[in-house]
């Protein structure tokens, strides 16, 4: 046997041999995660143990997958923590308690592909990462009825668009992906820390990418692995010789997005061209919300409030989706 297929057949077995558990944040999500969970249980890959964090549920998420999945790990929320508690909380028990090698995110409603995880293990393995410099895998999330994709993004003191080339390739580099369907390797949860339970929602994947890729980890987008995502609440408009997907936000949501992103730019990676991006990216969403949006003053209202907060480094929980003053 040749060295190189003898290495190649070492690093086969040891790939095989990570463990692997997946992590869900869920609320409210007992009409979509049984459909999640059947497709993590048919991974054609199989994982070494699936997590739900229940953010607080009302609606007999719990007890929906202690009846149906009693195999799945449910770790109950008294209150509603956010995507940035919920997933530090989930990271935490899979990578430092549990010691999983990687740990794959998800939101409730994502569906991943039965190969997906063989798909993003095997991307991995093809890339020969003997240093783990590769931090993330990333996944790419599909919108099933449009064939939409939330693409990836670079950062470049703002959001920059991948080139059309660059999206062909099988596996490219990132700067900045979603949470779902995203592939965390212990290694960084340990070094770099756990997503931000102060930014709530919004922005915490976007920020946990960034910290990992200032402490000279790498992003792989793995184009073969798809999950199955809702981009929110997506709808067509058009405008003379311009369409584009508009998602119409809940005011709370507004301000999440508007406070988390200018609190990274006046503070995590501050620069002069960040902040003009950032006040442009917002005014160009302003005005997005003035044409197609619904509850447009509370909207205007809750994205100021947000930038504000955002410039004076005001964090923590100020809104929750269930609370009367998000209306």
């Amino acid at each position: 046997m040749s060295i190189d297929k003898h290495d190649q057949e070492v690093r086969e077995k040891n790939r095989q041999a990570l463990s692997v558990a997946s992590v869900t944040v869920a609320y409210n999500a007992a009409s979509t995660i049984l459909q999640q969970m059947e497709a993590l249980r048919r991974q054609t890959r199989p994982l070494q143990e699936m997590v739900v964090v229940d953010n607080a549920s009302t609606d007999g998420t719990s007890d929906l997958l202690s009846d149906r999945y009693p195999q799945v790990t449910v770790l109950k929320m008294s209150e509603n923590v956010g995507m940035g508690g919920a997933l530090a909380i989930g990271m935490a028990y899979a990578a430092l308690e549990k010691r999983h090698d990687w740990v794959w995110t998800f939101d409730g409603d994502s569906v991943p592909n039965e190969d997906a995880l063989q798909a993003l293990l095997d991307g991995l393995g093809s890339l020969d990462d003997a240093e783990g410099e590769v931090g993330i895998a990333a996944s790419l999330p599909v919108h099933r009825e449009t064939g939409d994709c939330y693409r990836p993004l670079l950062w470049r003191d703002g959001f920059v668009k991948p080139s059309t080339d660059l999206l062909r390739q099988p596996i490219w580099f990132a700067d900045l992906v979603i949470s779902s369907g995203c592939m965390v390797r212990r290694k960084v949860i340990e070094h770099v820390g756990l997503p931000r339970a102060d930014f709530f929602i919004d922005f915490v994947d976007f920020e946990y990418c960034l910290r990992a890729r200032s402490h000279g980890y790498k992003i792989a987008v793995i184009t073969r692995a798809e999950v199955a995502h809702e981009i929110g609440d997506a709808q067509k408009v058009w405008l003379p010789g311009y369409s584009r997907a508009w998602l119409n936000h809940a005011p709370f949501r507004e301000y999440y997005i508007s406070r988390n992103l200018v609190y990274a730019a006046w503070w995590l990676y501050p620069s002069l061209s960040a902040k003009r991006f950032v006040m442009g990216h917002l005014a160009r969403h302003a005005g997005g919300v003035l044409l197609f949006g619904s509850n447009k003053l509370v909207c205007f209202k809750r994205m100021a409030q947000g930038f504000w907060d955002g410039c004076r480094a005001n964090l923590g929980i100020r809104f929750r989706p269930d609370s009367p003053a998000v209306r």
